[in-house]
């Protein structure tokens, strides 16, 4: 999806074929990207292969992320055969080579935040990181005032609900007002392998923002996403329900009710325990009672320059 998870657009790099066609508008991806100015790193993950970095295109704040693409099954044979490879060691049976791949085999998946505002910046800092326990009161005391006196902006959810960003991306469309939603790959999967498969369904009712406000009343939108939303995929992807993890985050990244399906295979950020919340799981507690999400306590992870996590220090919660 559009959104780098705490409000804000992240720019697609646009194609070679949508540069030729003299598309306006916005910076090229020749600019967004070779005009970025280093300023700093903010987060680097080996095990993960990307990094974030902050720096300025053309005066304009901007975080660009790198990540290695994953390895592809269908390229397997000719990456082998067509790459360099030049020895490193070797020690009886165990051998390291580098292997320098063809160009076309070698892409690096680019994200761009452009302009990026000091939250965006701060959400991709490493920080660290602490757990939070929010009892239902603390939800309204704490969490809500703060959330409501925050400027998280969810234009870019509204621009795809309108159709006036991302209309070719969806996959699938529900135009129900009260149980409806569109259903779209997010950003974070490239859509080249389905072992990282994850998509993002968002609802077309503006009056949820989260977890914390459904009840009883929502079980019909709940099943209509969890049954429309696992058929989509079964036809667009022929992948079976019982290969989807299908989750809420809360906290969630922005206030507008989606609800994420990813592979079982991929270990997604925000898939743990302390963050996701399994659909299947929330159904049922609101089956059993209305209110269960206003009053059950709820665990999840904040950031140490999270305005929030100052909230419930400054009430003695942490």
């Amino acid at each position: 999806m559009a959104e780098n998870e705490n409000g804000g657009s992240a720019k697609r790099l646009k194609t070679d074929a949508e540069n030729d066609r003299g598309d306006t508008g916005e910076p090229s991806c020749d600019s967004l990207v070779s005009d970025f100015e280093v300023s700093r790193i903010l987060r680097d993950c080996a095990r993960e292969k990307n990094i974030f970095i902050h720096g300025k295109v053309k005066d304009q704040d901007a975080v660009v992320i790198l990540e290695k693409t994953p390895i592809r099954q269908d390229t397997l044979s000719e990456l082998l055969k067509s790459s360099q490879v030049k020895l490193e060691m070797k020690n009886d049976v165990y051998s390291t080579y580098q292997l320098r791949a063809p160009a076309h085999l070698n892409e690096i998946k680019t994200t761009v935040v452009c302009p990026a505002t000091e939250k965006h910046v701060k959400k991709y800092l490493h920080q660290e990181v602490f757990l939070v326990e929010e009892s239902g009161e603390d939800y309204r005391k704490l969490t809500l005032p703060y959330i409501s006196g925050q400027s998280f902006s969810v234009q870019w959810v509204h621009n795809i609900l309108e159709k006036k960003a991302e209309a070719d991306r969806i996959v699938f469309e529900d135009p129900d007002p009260d149980t409806g939603f569109v259903l779209l790959p997010d950003f974070k999967w490239d859509q080249k392998q389905l072992q990282d498969l994850y998509l993002i369904a968002i609802v077309h009712r503006r009056d949820v923002k989260s977890l914390r406000d459904l009840t009883s009343e929502h079980l019909p939108l709940l099943k209509n996403i969890r049954s429309k939303g696992q058929d989509a995929i079964q036809r667009q992807y022929s992948v079976s329900p019982s290969k989807l993890r299908v989750y809420l985050h809360y906290q969630p990244s922005y206030y507008h009710l989606h609800i994420h399906f990813t592979s079982v295979e991929y270990d997604a950020p925000g898939c743990r325990v302390e963050r996701a919340h399994l659909l299947s799981d929330v159904i049922q507690n609101l089956q059993a009672d209305s209110s269960y999400y206003q009053n059950r306590s709820l665990a999840f992870p904040l950031r140490a320059d999270d305005g929030l996590l100052l909230k419930f220090k400054e009430a003695g919660k942490v």
